[in-house]
């Protein structure tokens, strides 16, 4: 048998009480609990969330796993609606509704106390825009271009970025901009066109991933796996997720994201994490592979809720916590 100072070079230490800096690797005596301690890497998973109160697709979302916001959507009775609702990390709670009912994948961006929900469809593509203060919607300025299946992402209610959609079976590249009064065209669009995707990041340095492609320059039939990067000016593709995809969630950063479920087709609840550089598939997956839900948060501390399956919409609520560095016990036997 190797000794461990052997193999790190260095004896374990003993100390009366955990270390309150350690390093990856690191192993210790605590001669206090009498117990054997390292700090290593934990597993990455997937956990399950208070329900929403209906089952609930095509609706939007904004904020984080432990304040979100979920507005509009369609309810198993194929009626569009207005509700929106927040959630603390536990349960949902009903807040103040949609001025415009609508599903169809509404744009959404920010946080949960300064929101902005955009596009989607009503009784026809929408081009309406809300602001939401933590209570209340607003109406703002709408849209350029009326659209369903738009994504979007930015840091609060004044300060967004639109982009891709569907326009009557026609995917969209154009992109816009919000400054909190107004939307303005940006003059480059994505590079593909496509609806239904995911993005996230702030309106300077933003993330965009998967969709599909309607109309005469795609098939409408199968996902997409490109991503692209947008600078504030220009959007510029970089490599592709794994697994192609649309009407999945997409949370963390331009550098750092998280994408995850969504519809190949089959469905999926396949996970990816992204470095700026390149995805890595997660052995982490979604408990219920489904699509057309929201999804955001964190690359660590992801949400995905709503959405739908062959069965019908759903309720479900699941939660991602990332790999992280963790106190953990050694025993041995």
């Amino acid at each position: 048998m190797v000794a461990y100072t052997g193999i790190q070079g260095q004896n374990i230490l003993i100390v009366s009480s955990d270390p309150s800096n350690p390093v990856e690797g690191q192993i210790w005596y605590n001669s206090t609990s009498n117990l054997l301690k390292g700090y290593a890497v934990g597993v990455a998973s997937w956990a399950t969330g208070g329900n929403l109160p209906i089952g609930t697709t095509q609706l939007g979302g904004a904020g984080t796993q432990t304040a979100a916001l979920a507005f509009g959507g369609n309810t198993p009775a194929s009626v569009t609606v207005a509700t929106s609702l927040k959630y603390d990390g536990t349960a949902w709670t009903a807040t103040g509704s949609l001025n415009t009912a609508r599903r169809g994948g509404i744009g959404g961006a920010g946080i949960q106390t300064s929101a902005l929900a955009f596009g989607g469809y009503s009784t026809a593509n929408s081009s309406a825009s809300e602001s939401f203060n933590g209570s209340t919607w607003t109406n703002t300025p709408s849209l350029n271009t009326a659209r369903t299946g738009v994504m979007g992402c930015g840091a609060s209610n004044t300060a967004a970025l639109a982009f891709g959609g569907d326009v009557t079976y026609g995917a969209q590249t154009a992109t816009e901009k919000f400054n909190g009064t107004s939307w303005t065209n940006n003059p480059t669009g994505l590079n593909t066109a496509r609806s239904n995707g995911s993005g996230c990041g702030i309106q300077t340095a933003a993330l965009s991933a998967g969709g599909i492609n309607f109309g005469p320059t795609g098939s409408g039939t199968t996902g997409l796996s490109s991503t692209e990067s947008y600078n504030g000016s220009t959007w510029t593709s970089v490599n592709s997720m794994n697994t192609a995809r649309y009407g999945l969630g997409l949370g963390g950063t331009q550098t750092l994201a998280l994408a995850f479920g969504g519809n190949t087709p089959p469905l999926t609840g396949a996970t990816e994490s992204w470095n700026g550089t390149s995805w890595t598939t997660l052995p982490a997956s979604m408990a219920t592979a489904r699509t057309d839900g929201w999804g955001g948060g964190t690359q660590t501390s992801a949400i995905y809720f709503g959405g739908a399956t062959p069965g019908g919409n759903q309720t479900a609520t699941e939660e991602f916590t990332g790999a992280q560095l963790t106190v953990k016990t050694i025993t041995a036997s």
